[in-house]
């Protein structure tokens, strides 16, 4: 099994990042038996910030209303089963490992393969020959030319929270951004649009609503259509469709900006009639759905207890918005400082993720991205200048997070740790956590 992984996480070495849906792809998938077209009911989601977020709500939602659920999201943090949930339950190896042999075999030929293509084909094939009442699906990198747009009819779409990243593939403006994840979209199909935070959403929003617009598919905007109202400390009202859902019990997960991505799961579900999903399924949802790595609070070895060590995902604009509003929101409930522990991958844009958290924390310690080496972690020294030039204080550098936590500790009172910048990182910090 380990050298079918092996094998395939060497396709990456190819530097190809799929943003294109290739002819040799469809060829494999016919040989696969065309899963893409043997599917039970899909939803589809694309976005920058959420996605995954969104779907674990609506897997949350729909397993508490009696259905049975595939579910396919990227990246894994800690085990590449992660990426195809089949029923309820990470694919396991038994069934893993001749799937991923029977796709490689049967994409020999194609020296261009990627692991995106394989993997997606294996998650398809895995859907297809697996009954089950509904398949949530996550696009990769944009939408229009994703792999996992060779579903051609899902019964609704849903694009999250839009934001700066992959701009090399998708664009440098969030017009153009907006176009790649509106590729979604399909004929007369729903499409549901969520909470937007950056300052140039609205033309970005424009785009999308042209492109349902173009193609007479019906689309239902947050704040526009569907809105989050009646919010107290205990619960929160949405009226989605001419109905208004009220008292809905906070989400599980940390951060106000989960609210907005269980409303944008409600909206989509509400949106489709294949699965109806009655109101107590929805509070159950709200109340257990769970996705790992976001503003998830964890032990670590390295730490005393007296510490409260999170970590998080976020590794662009929009998520250190909402990272930094978090730590004011845990700053005013007792005033103990945070402290950032961060590693970024290389092609991320540092400067627009440092902007919105340089002034956040009592201290900056940058680290490279584990198991990232050959240049494809940001060097922590040539991000210090940046930091320091958005205004951060005490901004220094560590070898790995092991050394960053225990130096913190040693020669701070107690607070908090947030360790974020990359997603790849949050895996580790996660793995380190659960072995520990």
């Amino acid at each position: 099994m380990q050298d079918t992984l092996n094998h395939i996480f060497s396709l990456r070495k190819n530097g190809r990042v799929d943003h294109s849906i290739r002819p040799e792809f469809y060829a494999l998938l016919d040989r696969l038996g065309n899963p893409h077209q043997n599917l039970p009911p899909v939803i589809h989601v694309a976005g920058t910030n959420g996605k995954g977020s969104a779907i674990a709500f609506m897997r949350a939602m729909l397993e508490a209303a009696g259905y049975s659920v595939h579910a396919y999201t990227s990246p894994h943090l800690i085990r590449f089963n992660e990426r195809i949930v089949l029923n309820g339950q990470p694919i396991d190896d038994d069934r893993l490992h001749p799937l991923l042999d029977e796709v490689l075999a049967a994409a020999q030929d194609d020296p261009e393969k990627s692991f995106f293509e394989i993997t997606t084909a294996a998650a398809l094939a895995a859907f297809a020959r697996t009954p089950a009442d509904i398949v949530l699906l996550e696009t990769g990198v944009g939408g229009r030319l994703d792999a996992t747009n060779v579903v051609d009819h899902p019964i609704v779409t849903a694009i999250t929270t839009l934001s700066y990243d992959h701009t090399a593939w998708l664009g440098d403006t969030l017009d153009d951004i907006a176009a790649e994840k509106a590729g979604i979209i399909k004929s007369g199909v729903p499409c549901i649009v969520g909470a937007q935070i950056m300052d140039d959403a609205p033309a970005a929003l424009r785009v999308i609503d042209a492109r349902a617009a173009a193609l007479h598919a019906p689309i239902a905007m947050m704040g526009r259509d569907w809105h989050v109202h009646d919010i107290t400390d205990s619960s929160w009202s949405m009226t989605v469709k001419g109905e208004t859902l009220r008292h809905l019990p906070h989400p599980t997960m940390a951060g106000a900006h989960q609210m907005d991505n269980a409303a944008l799961a409600i909206a989509t579900l509400r949106a489709q009639t294949a699965c109806p999903v009655p109101i107590d399924a929805i509070h159950h949802g709200l109340r257990t759905a769970h996705w790992p790595g976001r503003l998830q609070r964890i032990t670590h070895a390295c730490a005393p207890t007296s510490w409260d060590i999170w970590v998080d995902g976020a590794h662009n604009d929009s998520g250190a918005i909402v990272l930094a509003r978090h730590i004011a929101a845990l700053h005013a409930q007792d005033h103990r400082p945070a402290h950032l522990i961060i590693g970024m991958m290389g092609h991320k844009d540092a400067e627009r993720f440092i902007a919105p958290l340089a002034t956040s924390a009592a201290s900056i310690t940058l680290i490279p991205v584990p198991g990232s080496e050959g240049g494809k972690s940001h060097d922590p020294a040539t991000l210090v200048p940046l930091w320091q030039a958005h205004g951060a204080h005490n901004v220094s550098c560590a070898p790995d997070l092991d050394h960053a936590i225990t130096t913190l500790a040693a020669t701070h009172a107690p607070g908090r740790i947030i360790v974020a910048g990359s997603l790849y990182l949050a895996g580790h910090t996660l793995a380190q956590a659960a072995f520990s």
